[in-house]
């Protein structure tokens, strides 16, 4: 029986192995590759952006002060204005020349908007409007021997006619300088054109070009078709893989474009080789499954199928009883590993579900020793809660782009998240840009926690310093937070149904701990006279005062926290 068994193993299993492993090969072939071109695309995508984003900050504080300019036409400051602001055009950072030009025409009735004013001898004339008409390709200036763009814009009369001309030269290495120092605009076929194509810079890959798509190119003459219809973008040529394929992103304070291409074999290097790799694997692959079945057995098959089955079970949802135990060969321990692995997922589960994914493991296992942690329902115990918010994020989201802001919140949480579970804190929700969170005693003293939540908050406007130092890298607005903490009685334990429930607080001094923290200023760490009673002796304290909290009766008694000495232990 275990001879048939064997021969047919080797007959039945040989050739849909060997024929499952080609067809893997072809298909991993086939995903991997569209995995590395989209991974190419993307990231692409990304360093195009932020060359860009270099390219229009630079042209974009030039453009801001022309535009200060313009809005002179509305008599807003007089020659004076106009005076000062083409003096703090000439002082920024990169102009070569700013040549301001009026056109003189007596013949013009008095009534006209048209009026020369005079300031120091010097001439400056209103106009009816005006408007940035051309941002002119980099050109070679003799008088300061370097190439440069100029900026020009062309002041009308209210009957439409021409009366000056506004024209802010900037050096074209300074627009660059920031795009240089990437490494890889030297090392791919990188180029800098305008919408018809023409170079106005590339790397010395494509040393000699002069007109993108002036070999015909078609992946070059397809960039140049949908750059002018879109902002960005990608395109792969013709192939499998691709000859070649390219990304492109447009400059949004000139008529530029940023166009990156590179050779598909490059890109699909990885893979190719792995193919190879993968073709000797297999084989010996085959070879292994051949010897295996020789000396394979029946049992081993069944109680492969049995371990199978239980992990499908597991994978349903549905913990198996633990497999019994019957050798301590391989087949014996893989039981126990299994074993094992399900009593952990339970527990995981468990945590997860009771707890979610911002408590400390270790003190999430001190609360499951506790026979109530697992029911629905809760106890009144004396607890300190925290509450901490970001102070004008809703001003300063509004400048921001809906990714740049949840990647800025979700890089804020990060840090907060960390500290909060170092010091042993339960989060029991986030409220926008807010946190909610509370520091359990559970059988011992209100003392040491409410020291805890006290040094957390500390903590946390410390770490603040940390990642407001990674914004201003990234050239994003620095944030500041306010904290409020408090000592009362809530009810802890499983709030919601059998299905779904989550470990929190409910009470009062949750309401006022709110309150408490609306009154805390950015890098504010504010607390209440409950927990400025505990433990008082051990605060250094930068201001006392009464306030009145909507919803509480009476005023009451806050303290703004400047330190906190005999620190609790984060750890154990």
């Amino acid at each position: 029986m275990i001879k048939s068994l064997k021969q047919k193993l080797s007959l039945l299993l040989i050739l849909p192995v060997a024929l499952l492993l080609f067809l893997s090969g072809v298909s991993g072939f086939i995903y991997v590759r569209k995995i590395l071109i989209d991974e190419w695309q993307e990231a692409a995508i990304l360093k195009l952006e932020r060359a860009a984003h270099h390219l229009d900050m630079r042209l974009g504080r030039s453009i801001e002060w022309i535009k200060m300019f313009h809005e002179t036409a509305e008599s807003r400051g007089g020659p004076a204005t106009q005076e000062l602001i083409l003096t703090r055009l000439r002082n920024l950072e990169g102009i070569t020349n700013v040549n301001l030009k009026w056109t003189d025409n007596h013949s013009e009735p008095s009534h006209m908007v048209m009026q020369k004013h005079h300031m120091g001898g010097r001439g400056m004339m209103q106009f009816h409007r005006a408007r940035i008409s051309e941002v002119t390709p980099p050109r070679y200036d003799a008088q300061t021997r370097q190439k440069t763009v100029t900026l020009v814009s062309d002041f009308k009369d209210e009957s439409g006619r021409p009366v000056g001309r506004l024209e802010v030269s900037l050096g074209f290495d300074f627009l660059m300088q920031d795009i240089n120092k990437y490494g890889w605009w030297e090392s791919s076929m990188t180029c800098l054109v305008d919408l018809s194509g023409r170079y106005l810079a590339h790397s010395s890959a494509m040393k000699g070009r002069t007109q993108l798509g002036e070999t015909n190119d078609p992946v070059e003459l397809a960039v140049m078709k949908y750059m002018r219809d879109k902002p960005f973008g990608t395109h792969l040529g013709a192939g499998y893989p691709p000859k070649l394929v390219s990304g492109f992103y447009r400059i949004q304070q000139a008529p530029w474009v940023i166009v990156m291409f590179a050779p598909g074999k490059d890109i699909l290097a990885p893979i190719v080789e792995f193919r190879f790799y993968y073709a000797i694997a297999g084989s010996l692959c085959i070879v292994f499954i051949l010897v295996l079945i020789q000396f394979a057995g029946g049992r081993m098959v069944g109680q492969i199928g049995k371990i199978s089955d239980a992990a499908k079970q597991v994978a349903k949802g549905d913990y198996v009883s633990p497999l019994p135990i019957t050798s301590s060969d391989e087949i014996g321990q893989l039981k126990v590993s299994f074993n094992s692995m399900v009593e952990g997922l339970k527990e995981r589960d468990f945590i997860r579900d009771t707890f979610g994914r911002y408590v400390n493991k270790e003190f999430a296992r001190e609360l499951l020793k506790r026979p109530e942690a697992g029911r629905l329902g809760g106890e009144k115990r004396q607890v300190a809660v925290l509450m901490a918010d970001i102070r004008g994020f809703t001003q300063v989201s509004e400048f921001l782009t809906p990714e740049e802001t949840i990647r800025i919140l979700n890089h804020y949480f990060s840090h907060m998240i960390a500290v909060i579970r170092e010091h042993h804190g339960i989060i029991v929700d986030f409220y926008g840009d807010g946190v909610l969170v509370f520091f359990d005693p559970l059988d011992g003293p209100i003392k040491p926690v409410a020291q805890q939540a006290i040094n957390c908050s500390l903590e946390m406007q410390r770490e603040m310093e940390l990642f407001n130092s990674e914004m201003k890298i990234k050239n994003l607005p620095e944030l500041q937070i306010g904290i409020g903490v408090n000592v009362g009685d809530v009810i802890v334990g499983n709030i919601g149904s059998e299905i779904r429930a989550k470990y929190g607080i409910v009470g009062s001094a949750v309401n006022i701990t709110q309150r408490i923290q609306a009154e805390a200023k950015g890098r504010e760490v504010i607390i209440s006279d409950s927990a400025y009673s505990l433990v008082k002796k051990d605060l250094e304290i930068r201001k006392s005062f009464s306030a009145q909290l909507k919803g509480v009766d009476g005023k009451m008694n806050l303290h703004i926290v400047e330190s906190i000495q005999n620190k609790p232990e984060s750890g154990g």
